[in-house]
């Protein structure tokens, strides 16, 4: 980020004023649907994360470093992009597209991911963004529970594959 971008963002982040710029316009203020994909993928990352280690607290409520891990495995792109396979045929037409326009938008892809996973991934991301900022409380809830569903099953069954080779 240049530093005017971050000396702008700072300045108006907190409502101070910087003169003569644009002025900030809220999300409220603009249609989800008009919103940049990445930034709605920005927005169902967060969610998605904080939804897995709340889940989490259920099963285990002391040792934070396992759940660190365990929920770092579980949000990865690549089980992400689990999920998204997996529940792209009880997608709407309406989430597919949403969807679609976070996996074609333009990213770094990392090195922890193929190009494929991170780009379903962010698909995955953006739709929950989408339905969030959306207030889809009901439909975000039922993507995200069965999303948990699907990766917690594959994730059970590679491990199971591995101990199978030992």
């Amino acid at each position: 980020m240049k530093f005017d971008q971050f000396q702008f963002l700072m300045e108006n982040a907190f409502g101070e004023s910087v003169g003569d710029g644009p002025p900030i316009v809220k999300y409220n203020d603009i249609p989800v649907e008009r919103l940049h994909p990445l930034v709605l993928a920005y927005i169902g990352d967060a969610y998605f994360s904080l939804y897995i280690r709340t889940k989490m607290l259920s099963y285990e409520q002391n040792k934070v470093r396992v759940l660190h891990t365990l929920d770092s495995k579980i949000v990865s792109a690549t089980m992400q992009a689990v999920a998204y396979k997996s529940l792209e045929s009880e997608l709407t037409e309406a989430e597919i597209s949403v969807a679609k326009r976070g996996r074609n938008a333009k990213s770094t892809v990392p090195k922890s991911a193929t190009v494929a996973d991170y780009r379903s991934s962010t698909g995955f991301e953006t739709l929950l963004g989408y339905l969030y900022l959306g207030k889809n409380y009901e439909r975000l809830s039922e993507i995200v529970e069965k999303s948990f569903a699907v990766i917690t099953r594959e994730m059970t069954n590679t491990a199971k594959e591995s101990e199978g080779k030992k």
